[in-house]
């Protein structure tokens, strides 16, 4: 089971983000965005969006460059696994609050306004509702790592995470023992990339190719 779920689901949900989304795009373009609800209802809208996208994106980057960055280099700058750590669970505790208050924000405008409740998908609802599970496990992450600051933890997550994406098959062994918290948030937020091309959040992909415009040719425009 621990080699299934961390060493051979990440590349099956990494399968299906990827293949998932080059053919919808290729498939069904229509549905290629975010579904805004601004012009249903505006309530609300602002606040939880900011507070959500703010939260979302930097706890994105910072499990990014946490995850990723090679112990090596962490050494080499003089940061022991005991900062890191700290470091690791105020940014999330702060960024990943943000996110959760800004989610619920928007949970609770989309189920009072009828309007909005017509309007949304049963995709809506799974997305919305994995993204707060998976962020409620995350902010609870933070206790479990509260009574152990030396970091061991978070070094065999770390480790999981960078042979996972070199493709090295031990990767399962790491992050064997570690507490059930850490491995139910890894498995939650493994699925969301696998539930991804099929919801609205593909819209996420058009964040990134908005830096196409910055180097695209101007568009012609002739007169008849």
């Amino acid at each position: 089971m621990n080699l299934f779920f961390f060493g051979i689901y990440p590349y099956i949900c990494m399968s299906i983000f990827l293949l998932g989304s080059l053919v919808r795009y290729d498939r069904e373009q229509y549905t290629w965005k975010s579904d805004s609800s601004q012009l249903l209802y505006r309530g609300q809208l602002i606040l939880g969006s900011r507070l959500f996208h703010l939260g979302v994106l930097m706890v994105f980057l910072g499990h990014l460059f946490g995850l990723l960055t090679p112990l090596s280099v962490w050494e080499f700058l003089g940061v022991t696994h005991t900062a890191k750590q700290i470091f690791a669970m105020s940014m999330g505790g702060l960024f990943g609050s943000l996110a959760w208050i800004g989610l619920v924000i928007l949970i609770h405008r989309r189920l009072r306004c009828e309007r909005l409740r017509a309007n949304s998908t049963w995709r809506d609802y799974l997305v919305l509702g994995w993204i707060f599970i998976t962020l409620s496990f995350g902010l609870s992450t933070i206790f479990v790592s509260a009574h152990h600051l030396d970091g061991e933890e978070m070094v065999k997550l770390m480790e999981w995470a960078q042979h996972i994406v070199t493709f090295r098959v031990s990767a399962s062994d790491y992050i064997q023992g570690t507490d059930i918290i850490f491995r139910i948030h890894i498995f939650l937020g493994m699925t969301f990339f696998a539930i991804f091309p099929f919801t609205r959040m593909v819209h996420a992909w058009s964040g990134f190719g908005t830096l196409y415009y910055i180097i695209r040719p101007w568009q012609l425009v002739r007169r008849r």
